[in-house]
């Protein structure tokens, strides 16, 4: 009995357990794999298709752009440039470094963006923060204010003769107070903060004796990290590529952003008239070149810090936005 008990439990093992598989033969697929079916194939090959089409629209326009910035104004000119610099020279960085109103508008712009960022992301949390508690008194109706703005706004002229009244006209703070506050970047901070603050962390500061303002920068602050670098690259793109305003709101060129150099050298760039025809070619070369240029100068900023924050962005966008 004994032995036939014994034989029997080593057959049960012997089912169960799986062999091994030897050398130089491919294990098989469990039966609980899922495979793919030619119709998932299919919709991979389109999907990574269009994908490669869009990475391709967006890729080659930039590499014609820096390959111009580096080849020279004949090549430029004749459009015999296309993904690799064309007699490769370094003439377009030299006449753009050496321009005064380009070095002041650089100067200006790194300006704007530094301190109209700071600015814009200490008004967004000192916003968005009492907003998102609930024990907030008139909490609802001050959304509904924040969602207004949204929706509706007073318009340029009437914008125009508040930052008149205010006397902001030709100074540096008509580039940053205007603009000083998104509703959206608003909204994201507030739901951030009510989904990713835990209550009892406000208990816990309470009992502690901690005030809010204590509370806001001790706890809530260094908890907030990737909101603060989403929203600031929200705003220092912005007030990076902002020209609009200044051309506006600014008379003097000693406080013109790149972005407004930039675009009186694309647009409005006829300073050649009244010389012969060789100097008129040569200028309007070495202008076009220039344009080329100066654009690679003014998307270098951008591009060295965005690989630091795009770490963040997904990360602070999406937190908040499912409850879980």
């Amino acid at each position: 009995m004994t032995q036939s008990i014994q034989t029997e439990r080593r057959a049960n093992v012997e089912a169960v357990t799986e062999p091994e598989p030897k050398a130089g033969k491919p294990k098989r697929r469990r039966a609980t794999e899922l495979q793919d079916t030619p119709i998932d194939r299919i919709f991979m090959v389109g999907v990574y298709a269009l994908l490669t089409t869009f990475l391709l629209i967006v890729l080659v326009p930039l590499i014609n752009i820096v390959a111009s910035s580096f080849s020279s104004p004949a090549a430029v000119s004749g459009g015999r440039v296309f993904l690799w610099p064309v007699d490769f020279t370094l003439i377009g960085y030299e006449a753009v470094l050496s321009n005064e109103d380009i070095l002041t508008g650089f100067g200006n712009s790194l300006f704007y963006a530094i301190f109209g960022t700071l600015v814009s992301v200490t008004l967004t949390v000192m916003i968005a923060y009492p907003l998102s508690r609930s024990e907030l008194v008139g909490r609802k109706v001050l959304i509904g204010g924040v969602l207004f703005t949204m929706l509706f706004s007073g318009g340029l002229i009437p914008t125009y003769m508040v930052v008149r009244a205010l006397g902001l006209l030709d100074t540096r703070w008509a580039m940053i107070i205007p603009a000083a506050i998104g509703a959206w970047q608003v909204l994201i901070a507030m739901t951030f903060f009510r989904s990713s603050i835990p209550g009892e962390l406000y208990e816990a500061a309470q009992l502690d004796g901690a005030s809010d303002l204590r509370f806001l920068w001790s706890v809530v602050l260094p908890l907030s990290k990737p909101l603060l670098a989403v929203i600031a690259l929200m705003y220092g793109i912005g007030q990076w590529n902002s020209y609009f305003s200044a051309l506006i709101y600014l008379r003097s060129e000693d406080l013109y952003p790149l972005q407004l150099v930039l675009r009186n050298i694309l647009v409005l760039n006829n300073n050649s008239a009244g010389t012969d025809l060789a100097n008129q070619m040569a200028a309007k070369q070495m202008a076009d070149l220039m344009k080329f240029s100066l654009i690679v100068v003014s998307t270098v900023p951008v591009m060295l810090v965005y690989p630091f924050v795009a770490r963040h962005f997904t990360k602070g966008v999406m937190l908040g936005s499912v409850k879980g």
